[in-house]
């Protein structure tokens, strides 16, 4: 048996891929999108290693083409999530026995199959059902989640090296085990990297998991547990389940074994699981570790000495990229007047210029939105701003749905900084801005950090550092991340750590240690070399001479 103490391999960000024309990367993910469209493919449950059909099956569609069928899913029911609770308790002692580095080589070894033979794959999938187009799709579903899997690795290391110090004749030690039980992994649809990162940094630190995946998904979390099954994962740590969302959790928060919660989605969903394991709080055999990112409203506020081009260019990528369904996207912009009607020519130029259409046509930078649903939803919001007096629609404005959820991007003006657009978190490609006199930099300061709930991420553009410094302190509690001179998307892990506060979640930092130090529970252990024979401390020594039967104070 070894006896060292391992380093792991130093890690570093992976390279994006550039796609361009004729590039081989970009001629390998055209033929693996071709290929993939011509197979349905019929996608189980895994349980404990197994795969799961159950019969009850929906279709997979790709939300820019809604006619197409990339396969089917089986649904499953409470049993299922039984039966998933089963699997990761049954699994559990052998992998949190485990030697870590036994641990951290599978995930190293599920960055480099990343890296290379599943590349192509994993974002040709995530393009197909989650519409994104290549860069979207290379930035997230390779890129980020490679980052993940290598600098989390490197943070489980950091937690495990980090002892107390011990005086002389004992030893003190610090041992960080797994929960006691079992984590839920509830992810969201927009990202595959964090789908993936909820599940595996959880068991990555000796944990067993079961995954719910949000349906839109399902196609490329198929894939992902196939990487991990290749990678080298046990059976029963991660057990992917496709169930409604109430059934699961009546289940999962009802049992006593239940040890934590991961989460990406809705500010509701999360508020409502958090009143759930409060009021079965005396159900568990521990407290549950909750941890969640949520929605966000997210900003750009710009000064009077802001760069119009610049601030332009943040908009149009921090507000549209991926149609805005990220949950760092712009969707709120604070623009001082005297730069405005710059600004304004930059956006409509940029925007005019956008295509919009099918992923496999990679001169089109916007996609559709993810669902019918989402797609209704927007469209009720535009429809209302065009009939609503007090706004301009100065881009943007149409939708269709004839053959796939195309939101155009959309930019409001708005002469009210409480109107319902710059408020309500609306996860698409819609932009309200509101124009600000430009001598009101501070009273903006304050519309900004109270017009809404969330704090999740924010930017703000001014060649004035004074100013910077200003809205930094004034903005402190306003996002998680906050940017200078610079959009407020695209954190990159190890060196954005990302999360909000307020209602956008419990700020828990994916990809850095702090993530993972929610996912183990320290033992402390002193050792004493050599024992005390005699209960006896100095203090209780009697001088040479002294009386111990001193007046009024007793004696024996």
């Amino acid at each position: 048996m070894s006896n060292a103490f391992f380093n792991v391999p130093a890690p570093v960000n992976e390279p994006v891929k550039a796609y361009a024309p004729n590039s081989p990367e970009r001629l390998e993910l055209l033929k693996t999108l071709k290929e993939l469209k011509q197979v349905q493919r019929d996608i189980p449950m895994h349980i404990g290693g197994k795969e799961v059909r159950t019969g009850n099956t929906l279709d997979i569609r790709p939300p820019h083409d809604h006619q197409h069928v990339l396969g089917q899913f089986h649904e499953g029911d409470a049993g299922h999530v039984t039966q998933a609770i089963d699997a990761a308790l049954a699994a559990r002692a052998s992998w949190a026995a485990l030697p870590w580095e036994h641990r951290a080589s599978i995930f190293l070894k599920a960055a480099e199959l990343l890296a290379g033979p599943y590349r192509a794959r994993l974002n040709a999938a995530t393009m197909l059902a989650q519409s994104k187009n290549a860069y979207q799709a290379e930035i997230d579903a390779a890129c980020e989640l490679i980052d993940f899997f290598r600098y989390n690795v490197h943070f489980m290391q950091e937690i495990y090296k980090q002892q107390p110090v011990s005086s002389p004749g004992m030893w003190n030690r610090l041992e960080h085990r797994p929960l006691e039980g079992f984590v839920f992994a509830l992810t969201p649809f927009n990202f595959t990297s964090i789908a993936a990162n909820l599940p595996a940094s959880v068991a990555m630190m000796g944990n067993v998991v079961v995954w719910k995946p949000a349906y839109p998904q399902i196609y490329s979390a198929q894939v992902l547990m196939e990487l991990f099954k290749e990678a080298g994962l046990p059976d029963g740590v991660i057990n992917l389940i496709y169930v409604d969302g109430p059934v699961a959790g009546d289940v999962i928060f009802s049992h006593p074994d239940f040890a934590g919660i991961h989460f990406t989605g809705s500010t509701g969903v999360f508020q409502q699981i958090w009143k759930t394991i409060g009021q079965n709080i005396t159900t568990y055999k521990s407290y549950p570790r909750i941890v969640g990112e949520t929605g966000g409203k997210d900003f750009i506020l710009a000064h009077h000495s802001a760069h119009p081009r610049q601030v332009a260019t943040a908009i149009s990528r921090g507000a549209f990229e991926y149609q805005g369904q990220k949950c760092s996207a712009a969707s709120r912009v604070y623009i001082p007047s005297n730069i405005w009607d710059e600004v304004k020519g930059y956006v409509q130029e940029d925007l005019k210029s956008f295509k919009m259409g099918d992923v496999e046509d990679f001169s089109n930078f916007i996609n559709a939105v993810i669902t019918e649903a989402s797609f209704d939803k927007l469209a009720r919001y535009i429809d209302a701003a065009k009939q609503d007096e007090s706004v301009e629609i100065v881009a943007g404005g149409n939708h269709d749905k004839s053959k796939g959820y195309f939101i155009e991007p959309t930019v409001i003006v708005t002469k009210n900084p409480q109107y319902v657009t710059m408020c309500d978190e609306l996860f698409g490609p819609v932009l309200t801005v509101y124009v600000y006199d430009s001598q009101d930099f501070e009273k903006t300061l304050d519309l900004v950090d109270g017009t809404s709930p969330y704090a999740l991420t924010g930017a703000i553009f001014s060649q004035d550092r004074y100013a910077i410094d200003l809205a930094s302190k004034r903005l402190v509690h306003a996002a998680g991340n906050f940017y200078i001179n610079d959009k407020p998307t695209g954190a990159v892990v190890g060196q954005q750590p990302f999360g909000g506060a307020r209602a956008s979640g419990t700020n828990d930092k994916a990809g850095s240690i702090l993530n993972l130090l929610r996912w183990v529970s320290p033992r402390a252990i002193k050792e004493t070399f050599v024992p005390p024979v005699d209960y006896r401390y100095p203090f209780m020594g009697v001088e040479t001479g002294e009386n111990l039967n001193v007046t009024g104070q007793g004696g024996f």
